[in-house]
């Protein structure tokens, strides 16, 4: 395919995943919006959508059109064949593309969105089936770096089923997206690996035509080195990915706080020293309310004594 061929579709799938990653976290998602806002907000991510993914499939067919001429000039019958498998892959994304792009714009022509996706589970599939058959050289290091291409194809396809049946969750189009951004770094660290400096030491290139290519090494202790460097690239990609992710996760989730509602909270110590004040008390203000409480009982008691005392002894009415 080439270095800037692989780099240029490493970038589109890095562009969608990385905005079908941000609009399943958009805070225009919220609750707070009305109604005919919030539809002109899921309406214009739908169309970007779309639109970038109608174009790389185009990319690719165009790709594998001219890889065919290529294979055709060459006699490569297997670079023919591989490329007449890319083919029917891009226009299931094609079709995917256009059924989308109609349902958001069209007000006359509406498929159901369980069709839609449907349909980009079957390309999920496709590619996937793609990758896992295609080893044209058994010992070819490209199928390490095949292998590993996947693991993203393969969290795209979970993610797809899991939308299948929960469309209004959100959840499903951030692991997609995030799929789509390991996929796209992953192509364009093939690029780089197969077709500059970057590749393993003591392997080299060997094309037969534009889209039949394997990469052979000198002996046992090159191919087991190159494969190591190939997991241990895919795993930096991970850690790469899992830091951008969570870094721009916490960055949207501060700008979407509103400001205005935490002022309008008080420190919970504040609160709990003022109803400390207020429910405090002594043991000498007891004893004072006790003393005067027992004050005015022992009153009243000698006051109801004093006329029974003065009936007694004759003291009383008569006189």
């Amino acid at each position: 395919m080439g270095l800037f061929t692989l780099i240029l579709a490493g970038g589109g799938f890095v562009l969608i995943g990385f905005w079908e990653s941000l609009i399943s976290v958009s805070p225009a998602q919220k609750q707070s919006l009305s109604s005919s806002a919030r539809s002109k907000t899921t309406l214009l991510p739908s169309s970007v959508t779309s639109i970038a993914v109608a174009l790389l499939s185009l990319f690719f067919i165009i790709n594998s059109v001219i890889s065919i001429n290529d294979a055709s000039k060459a006699k490569d019958r297997v670079g023919i064949s591989l490329q007449l498998e890319v083919i029917p892959i891009a226009l299931l994304f094609l079709l995917y593309s256009i059924t989308g792009l109609l349902t958001n714009i069209s007000n006359s022509i509406h498929f159901p969105n369980s069709i839609i996706s449907l349909i980009c589970l079957f390309a999920f599939g496709e590619e996937f089936l793609l990758f896992y058959h295609q080893s044209k050289d058994s010992s070819g290091i490209e199928n390490r770096y095949f292998d590993l291409l996947l693991v993203p194809i393969t969290v795209c396809l979970f993610s797809t089923v899991i939308e299948l049946g929960s469309p209004d969750s959100n959840y499903p189009k951030l692991a997609r997206g995030v799929g789509l951004i390991l996929q796209g770094t992953w192509f364009t660290q093939m690029g780089l690996s197969f077709y500059s400096d970057f590749m393993a030491h003591g392997c080299k290139l060997h094309e037969k035509s534009r889209g039949n290519y394997t990469i052979k090494c000198k002996g046992h202790p090159e191919y087991h080195r190159a494969r190591a460097i190939a997991t241990l690239q895919f795993n930096c990609h991970l850690a790469f990915l899992v830091v951008l992710i969570v870094g721009i996760y916490s960055l949207i989730g501060s700008k979407s706080c509103d400001n205005g509602d935490y002022r309008r909270y008080k420190p919970l110590g504040a609160e709990l020293q003022q109803m400390d004040n207020q429910n405090k008390f002594t043991l000498d203000s007891d004893e004072d309310d006790d003393e005067i409480k027992v004050e005015s009982n022992s009153e009243k008691e000698n006051g109801s004594m004093v006329p029974e005392l003065s009936r007694v002894n004759g003291y009383g009415s008569h006189h």
